[in-house]
């Protein structure tokens, strides 16, 4: 089993619209393997999750993404949902938070619409990942090889296409970020 020792690995979410299941099952096994989750959003107080169209569970948010320091985080979770990655890319500090912590190295896992956010945050040219198939051409646009793989690997990225997905996607995530 992976071992995280303590890590502490930020989950970015705008103020709703996260796919539940793509949030708490990652949230899950980080803290399962020793690590500790922090939620980051837009906005203090509480986000709220669906399950695909119907409203699901709320969740505390523990930092505000604008008075976030990318250094103090070990790794970078990035959850789907449609209206989630889309909100996210429309905020300057969670773009930028993203892109220095893409550029910093460290590791970033994206599924399903959230790499719409990578994208936004200009740090895929060369990258080879996979999506929600929707989002294909965006993503070339902005310079990655698209693939439609269960989980793609690629340096310092895991992403993967969609919830059906999440076993592989949290195994990768976890070897990616235990380093």
């Amino acid at each position: 089993m992976t071992d995280l020792n303590g890590r502490t690995i930020a989950f970015l979410v705008a103020a709703e619209g996260i796919e539940q299941v793509e949030l708490t099952e990652p949230w899950a096994a980080v803290e399962k393997a020793g690590g500790t989750p922090r939620l980051l959003s837009l906005e203090s107080g509480e986000v709220q999750a669906f399950n695909h169209l119907d409203r699901g569970d709320t969740f505390p948010v523990d930092a505000v993404v604008s008075d976030a320091d990318p250094a103090s985080y070990d790794g970078l979770v990035l959850p789907g949902g449609v209206a989630n990655p889309d909100a996210l890319r429309m905020d300057e500090d969670a773009v930028a938070f993203i892109k220095e912590f893409v550029e910093s190295g460290r590791p970033v896992a994206a599924i399903c619409h959230a790499p719409w956010t990578l994208a936004e945050a200009d740090v895929l040219r060369g990258r080879r990942l996979t999506s929600w198939p929707s989002l294909q051409t965006d993503l070339r646009n902005a310079g990655a090889e698209w693939v439609d793989e269960e989980v793609v690997v690629d340096g310092n990225l895991v992403t993967s296409r969609k919830p059906d997905d999440l076993p592989a996607f949290n195994d990768a995530m976890l070897e990616l970020f235990a380093g």
